[in-house]
């Protein structure tokens, strides 16, 4: 089965249509992070749009959000009275919303869903307006929150955390520093990787899809980074980074994510920026899971980087040496040590996995003595 409910606006100058899109006489609350948006004209265009609406400013959504800044957020809202949400930035702010719009309906400490998102039922509807492609949470229903007062991150998703409509204008990438439009190429190719590069399962409309992203983002990931910003090239990205991660290429395929679960340990601990985390962790984690993803990784070989030449061995480890090459490519380094991290914590990593019991991969073999082994090719 699979149903995405929301609402795809794409294309130059959509952001005026967010006074046709809300309902009228929504209580509407605005959250962003920093001062980008005002600086780069999304501030002004969206206020434009709101100009009917009563509107509450909430500002400061951290990259990684986390439960102490959002529950500020809840707070306000409901002081507020506030029926309607806007996101308007990348990731971390939908991501922040999404848990805002659950934590105003639940009762009790909304820390307890992120722990058992089963506990969570219900929320306020919310919109968002992308100015980072990276995640895909414009046109998924999942959120990934941190916890300052005890260095954790987790994720949570529920039917209701769909936005009711996105708004994607290309030209709103257009300022974006090179950093941060590295993070988001890197992020959206591990993103497919992570539904595509496990077994084979017969979805050959998946894996064909998954192939059209990936190769779409080895074209042009260096040129979005590392050129001046052209239309076209921004639109293709930023569509590459929402389709990666709105349920299309999942269906009926089995999926990893041990990457991500790896990663966002290194996050809460060392405070790498996720994608960072991400291009350390999936060159180590292919290497090692190489036997049982072996059938893929020679398609992904032949498919996405044309490798077709010697053992299937060495197929393999040229598609992983050309995968760290292109995530070098648009300036991310794929070593901890290159950002002067050793192997002091990787003990509370493991351990944190052994007590939380769990298995990670599309086949839950990954245990805890692998994610050692994981971390240790990581690190140089």
């Amino acid at each position: 089965m699979f149903k995405n409910p929301t609402k795809l606006i794409f294309g130059k100058g959509t952001i005026a249509s967010l006074s046709t899109e809300i309902p009228a006489g929504k209580r509407v609350m605005m959250t962003y992070g920093g001062g980008s948006i005002k600086s780069n004209g999304v501030y002004d265009q969206v206020k434009a749009a709101l100009n009917n609406y009563s509107v509450i400013e909430f500002s400061g959504i951290e990259p990684n959000p986390t439960y102490e800044t959002l529950m500020k957020a809840v707070a306000l809202a409901k002081e507020q009275q506030i029926d309607f949400f806007l996101a308007v930035g990348g990731g971390s702010v939908i991501d922040g919303t999404k848990f805002i719009v659950t934590a105003m309906l639940y009762d009790g400490d909304p820390w307890e869903f992120m722990i058992d998102p089963s506990k969570a039922k219900h929320a306020l509807p919310f919109a968002t307006v992308l100015t980072l492609p990276a995640t895909g949470s414009e046109m998924n229903n999942g959120s990934v929150i941190s916890k300052k007062a005890t260095h954790e991150k987790f994720a949570f998703a529920i039917s209701e955390t769909y936005p009711q409509f996105s708004i994607l204008d290309p030209e709103m990438t257009f300022s974006l520093p090179k950093r941060q439009l590295a993070n988001g190429v890197v992020d959206a190719y591990v993103h497919v990787m992570e539904q595509y590069l496990t077994f084979p399962s017969e979805s050959m409309i998946q894996d064909r899809f998954s192939e059209g992203i990936l190769s779409t983002l080895t074209e042009i990931g260096d040129k979005v980074v590392n050129d001046k910003p052209q239309y076209d090239l921004r639109a293709n990205f930023m569509l590459s980074a929402t389709m990666a991660l709105n349920g299309f290429i999942s269906m009926g395929v089995p999926q990893d994510w041990a990457t991500h679960m790896i990663g966002h340990e290194l996050t809460a601990l060392y405070g790498l920026d996720h994608a960072v985390t991400l291009a350390i962790v999936q060159p180590s984690l292919l290497r090692v899971m190489r036997n049982e993803k072996h059938a893929k990784l020679l398609q992904y070989a032949d498919r996405v980087w044309h490798i077709t030449q010697g053992s299937e061995d060495e197929r393999i480890e040229a598609a992983i040496k050309q995968t760290e090459a292109f995530y070098r490519s648009v300036g991310i380094k794929t070593k901890l040590s290159e950002y002067g991290i050793d192997d002091k914590l990787f003990d509370t990593i493991v351990e944190r996995f052994a007590k939380r019991g769990w298995k990670l991969g599309e086949k839950q073999l990954i245990t805890p003595e692998l994610i050692r082994e994981i971390l240790n090719g990581c690190l140089s």
